[in-house]
């Protein structure tokens, strides 16, 4: 039935998800998953306009309302401006699916104090400011999910990717002291580490690279965004409910 329950009519009986670098990869894949599941869904994305909007079509013709928010999640200030309009639009939020990252890679004895903040901006703290905007929402409904996406590159590091390494294992502790600090209000919060995955960056690599991927993996070949996806849905569900603090490596058992 539809309802107005914030700015936006809707049907009142779909929950919310707001899902991070939305608009490509893993988290497109993401966002057409929960709509698929009944998710309407606020999509943040940083700048390209026509992706957004095309993952916002996606959504739609899954059966969701969606609406997309373009924000830097590494300010806060915009941030907190962005978790606000989501929260007027939609009257709620469920679910928090911290997806946006960046990579700035380099060899450390290379690496610039400015490529090392990027990465630590945006892929950590910016998980930071939409988890601290939405936190008294949550606790408010006594009830969410918080998914970050992690890596095994977190877990395990990687040769020119210090600054993507430290965010991803910051990242990963982040989680466990939100699960520990939410869970008395019934909020869990997860982490998922992917390892190679088929996204538009792994997608201009050269064939011997990929070959090179694929030889540390026991399965034998890169992840679909869908399966990473698949995994992040499961922990936004009700079947869910008694998981929280984990790091769920969805790797081909490249880490194991």
């Amino acid at each position: 039935m539809a309802e107005k329950t914030g700015t936006i009519e809707r049907d009142a009986s779909r929950r919310v998800a707001l899902v991070t670098g939305a608009s490509r990869g893993i988290g497109r894949a993401v966002a057409e998953g929960l709509a698929a599941d009944g998710f309407d869904l606020a999509l943040v994305y940083a700048g390209n306009e026509a992706a957004a909007a095309e993952a916002v079509a996606a959504c739609e013709a899954a059966g969701a309302t969606a609406r997309a928010y373009r924000c830097d999640v590494s300010d806060a200030e915009a941030v907190k401006a962005t978790v606000d309009a989501v929260l007027a639009d939609f009257g709620s939020v469920w679910a928090l699916v911290n997806n946006a990252g960046v990579t700035r890679d380099g060899l450390l004895v290379r690496m610039s104090d400015e490529d090392f903040s990027r990465v630590i901006d945006v892929n950590l703290k910016g998980a930071f400011h939409t988890t601290r905007a939405l936190t008294r929402a949550f606790m408010r409904q006594r009830g969410g999910r918080i998914v970050n996406m992690a890596s095994v590159v977190g877990l395990m590091g990687n040769a020119g990717q210090a600054n993507y390494a430290a965010s991803k294992a910051g990242l990963i502790g982040l989680t466990k002291s939100v699960a520990r600090e939410l869970a008395p209000r019934g909020v869990t919060a997860n982490a998922i580490a992917p390892g190679f995955v088929e996204t538009d960056m792994t997608a201009v690599l050269s064939e011997g690279v990929v070959e090179s991927y694929e030889k540390q993996i026991p399965l034998g070949r890169l992840a679909s965004a869908e399966e990473v996806a698949a995994v992040t849905r499961f922990l936004v569900s009700d079947a869910a409910s008694y998981v929280t603090g984990e790091v769920i490596r969805v790797d081909g058992g490249m880490a194991m």
